[in-house]
């Protein structure tokens, strides 16, 4: 069965960039999310594999929604995003139980390098 993968980002560009780069490695069930409430209520109807999502977004940030996701379901894979300078948010998020996070920009390799290696 195909894996579904939610991406929640406020910007579209980003979204269509990790989008761009999972369709070209076989990743095409995917679901978007432009802010994290849109995440947890799309996590709770969609129950997705895998989300990737970034910290800084308004209505919820990343770190809301990941612990609501998390109180959902505490098996939920969730990759957080950053950008450089955001060291200590993305501590908590792991602490939270993010499973990995990419930093922005973006390379390829390591989107799927830490897809691969949740999703495996």
């Amino acid at each position: 069965m195909e894996k579904k993968i939610m991406l929640v980002d406020d910007a579209a560009f980003m979204r269509m960039m990790i989008k761009d780069t999972l369709s070209k490695n076989g990743f095409t069930n995917i679901i978007e999310a432009n802010n994290g409430q849109v995440a947890v209520t799309n996590y709770a109807a969609e129950k997705p594999d895998l989300v990737i999502m970034d910290i800084t977004m308004p209505v919820m940030d990343g770190l809301q929604a990941l612990k609501e996701i998390k109180a959902q379901d505490p098996d939920a894979n969730i990759i957080m995003c950053s950008a450089m300078g955001q060291e200590a948010m993305v501590v908590d998020a792991l602490k939270q139980g993010a499973k990995d996070f990419i930093v922005k920009p973006f390379k390829a390799d390591r989107i799927m390098k830490t897809v691969n290696s949740i999703l495996g």
